[in-house]
């Protein structure tokens, strides 16, 4: 009531956020204000059946406070006078003593048209965060026993395709106990119907399958071949995802013997993955994570099990988990906004989105507890730095920020005294800035001060960079700009491509979507001659080898066996190499002397391994067998091949310098009361 009274008395003008504060709350009560004005905001627009994105009584003023935008009248006589003068004319006692009427009376409607459309929440005010688990590491990924007696999760800081195990704990107080002996990276685990098993996703070349482990621990089983992100619809239909070709994976259901297969949802894109799909309780709805064409992470999707519609839900932002209220009335998800993950909620079905957790801590997974007054989810802190290794040791370099080593990682300069990345600082979205360091004293600056890039490519050279930029669109823009910034940066070709790259002869490679599919492809730097470089699609381009000779990119189906591949395309034409029989991301070292490739995935307790593979005249690569390096390969397998104790590395000049970006996970489990 005193926020109606407050909003209607300031009709049409700004009412700060702080004075909402004020208003609400005494000085002397230590409280969240920040989502507590959420939370009261949020329920009095559930009220007035208000909509955040139109609203026709309460508009939000980003940043600053919100707008009472209806209008607010009396049937009370008032003397002639002009119209607009006609308000300030009331005595103050009078307007407030007519708004409370007004704010009780809209109160008194909505409590008898309420009951209708709307059931009450019985949950706390306020935001209290309950901690499950108390690791010096992380644990991430949670999922709850039907009877929400027990969670599930990964020990470790990678939630999707990470190689560390799986525990159990009894809630609230056991201890937390290990059941997974499986150093293959997992995702998706989801309790069966009676609680007594974990299913969770593994890669199996050349698809994605589905193994089990009882809760008690013992040996995993494989329960079903090309699925993933499992779950059960009940005690004989299942809910998984399918590819259907290259690595277009969709949702589907079936029994657990395969019978009655039916698809539900399938991403436009066939470089699109649907990795999770999490049902509604009443089973006619499922909310879709995927990724989009260029591999993010997109916003969630509302699915119809009937396979009748699908729409995006949550925040138009990245999200990641999601789930659902027990009566099926909200939808909760994890997303990125900013540059930091959080939890969201939004009314089923035709609400808006709402921010639930805020701060520096990031959020991720969901795992709403049976009474729907809380979920479970992990809470943590994410930081990165590039760290050098040499002979004498290992060093960090100062970076204030985080360093992105997805799309385009870290790279060294040909004589490796230079090493360029991209370093976010800040809320500033999902793009970041290049950022050069000198290896021997330390220091760094921004390459192009206050330009956001999604990827980059030094020229041989070290003189001029292309990168790619994100759009108001939603699209893509490629650049190029000389280092010294002796010149603006120019626009390359029409926009569209991302994962730029310069090639021996002034060209740039780069990565289209026509249609549905990815290509590899070609122009030069005004933007003229444009071609494909190969006739078949693509998923991603990775790199290119120093000497501009080899680009690394996955294929959908390759050219001889029509199934998924990493492959070394020559760049002048000529027949593609495999490089791996599983999924890789081969590097080469800055003088081209190596290719590097990891073959023992890191975990929480070890960094992986990898083989440098010397290279011929030429960048010119070995014999290797027909299905590539494999993984846990030797260093006996291939003749002069050298281990480097890590996985994830940015090679120097030699197996003996890399640099590697250090990532600093803390995350635990906690209970977050819902509002």
């Amino acid at each position: 009531m005193e926020l109606l009274i407050l909003l209607a008395s300031r009709e049409d003008q700004l009412v700060t956020r702080s004075e909402i504060a004020q208003r609400l709350w005494s000085s002397e009560v230590f409280v969240d204000t920040e989502h507590g004005i959420n939370t009261a905001i949020r329920k009095l627009r559930h009220l007035l059946r208000d909509d955040s994105v139109n609203p026709q009584f309460i508009q939000t003023v980003t940043g600053k406070g919100y707008r009472f935008v209806a209008t607010v009248s009396s049937s009370e006589v008032l003397p002639e006078r002009a119209p607009e003068l006609a308000v300030a004319a009331v005595p103050s006692t009078i307007r407030r003593k007519r708004i409370w009427w007004l704010a009780a009376g809209i109160c008194a409607l909505l409590a008898v048209a309420g009951a209708r459309f709307y059931r009450p929440r019985h949950r706390p005010p306020e935001i209290t965060y309950t901690q499950l688990t108390d690791f010096t590491d992380s644990a991430v990924a949670p999922v709850l026993s039907p009877d929400g007696r027990m969670v599930a999760f990964i020990r470790g800081s990678n939630s999707f395709f990470g190689s560390d195990q799986i525990y159990v704990k009894i809630l609230p107080d056991g201890e937390a106990k290990r059941v997974t002996d499986d150093t293959r990276p997992k995702y998706g685990l989801a309790f069966s119907p009676d609680g007594s098993e974990i299913a969770y996703t593994v890669m199996d070349t050349p698809n994605f399958s589905t193994y089990t482990v009882s809760v008690l621990g013992g040996e995993s089983h494989l329960l079903m071949k090309n699925a993933a992100g499992l779950t059960w619809l009940d005690q004989h239909q299942l809910l998984y995802s399918q590819t259907r070709s290259g690595i277009h994976l969709g949702v589907v259901t079936s029994s657990l013997m395969g019978t009655g297969l039916r698809d539900i949802y399938f991403p436009a894109h066939q470089r699109g993955m649907a990795h999770y799909a999490y049902p509604s309780p009443d089973r006619r709805w499922a909310l879709v994570v995927e990724m989009d064409g260029n591999g993010a992470w997109a916003p969630c999707r509302l699915v119809s099990l009937s396979g009748s519609s699908s729409r995006s839900v949550g925040p138009n932002s990245e999200c990641t988990s999601a789930g659902w209220s027990p009566d099926g009335s909200w939808m909760y998800f994890t997303a990125a906004t900013k540059g930091r993950s959080h939890l969201w909620e939004q009314h089923f079905p035709d609400g808006s989105p709402d921010q639930i957790t805020f701060g520096p801590t990031e959020e991720n997974g969901v795992a709403v507890v049976p009474d729907g007054h809380s979920l479970i989810t992990s809470v943590g802190v994410e930081e990165s730095a590039i760290w050098l290794h040499d002979p004498g040791g290992e060093r960090p370099l100062s970076s204030e920020g985080q360093v992105m080593a997805g799309l385009s990682p870290p790279s060294f300069s040909p004589d490796g005294t230079i090493i360029y990345y991209l370093l976010r600082r800040g809320e500033t979205g999902s793009g970041a800035e290049l950022w050069r360091t000198l290896v021997e004293s330390g220091k760094g600056e921004a390459a192009f001060p206050g330009v956001s890039m999604i990827a980059y490519d030094v020229s041989p050279d070290g003189k001029r960079v292309v990168y790619a930029t994100a759009t108001p669109e939603g699209t893509t823009q490629l650049w190029v700009a000389p280092l010294d910034r002796s010149l603006p940066a120019s626009k390359v070709g029409p926009g569209g491509g991302t994962q730029p790259h310069f090639g021996a002869h002034e060209q740039i490679f780069f990565q289209r979507t026509e249609g549905n599919s990815n290509y590899l492809e070609q122009m030069n730097q005004d933007g003229s001659n444009a071609s494909k470089v190969v006739p078949y699609p693509i998923i991603e381009i990775q790199n290119i080898s120093p000497a501009r000779r080899w680009i690394v990119a996955v294929v959908p189906k390759a050219p001889e066996d029509h199934v998924p591949a990493v492959l070394a395309i020559p760049t002048d034409g000529g027949t593609p190499r495999r490089i791996c029989r599983d999924y890789c991301v081969p590097t080469w070292s800055a003088n081209g002397s190596f290719l590097f490739v990891g073959v023992e995935e890191a975990s929480r307790t070890s960094p992986g391994r990898s083989l440098a593979i010397p290279l011929g005249p030429g960048e010119s690569l070995p014999d290797l067998s027909h299905e590539g390096i494999l993984p846990l390969a030797e260093q006996s397998d291939i003749k002069g091949l050298q281990s480097v104790p890590r996985a994830l590395l940015v090679p120097g000049t030699d197996p003996e310098h890399f640099a590697y970006v250090n990532t600093t996970v803390h995350r635990n489990l906690y209970r977050i009361s819902l509002p």
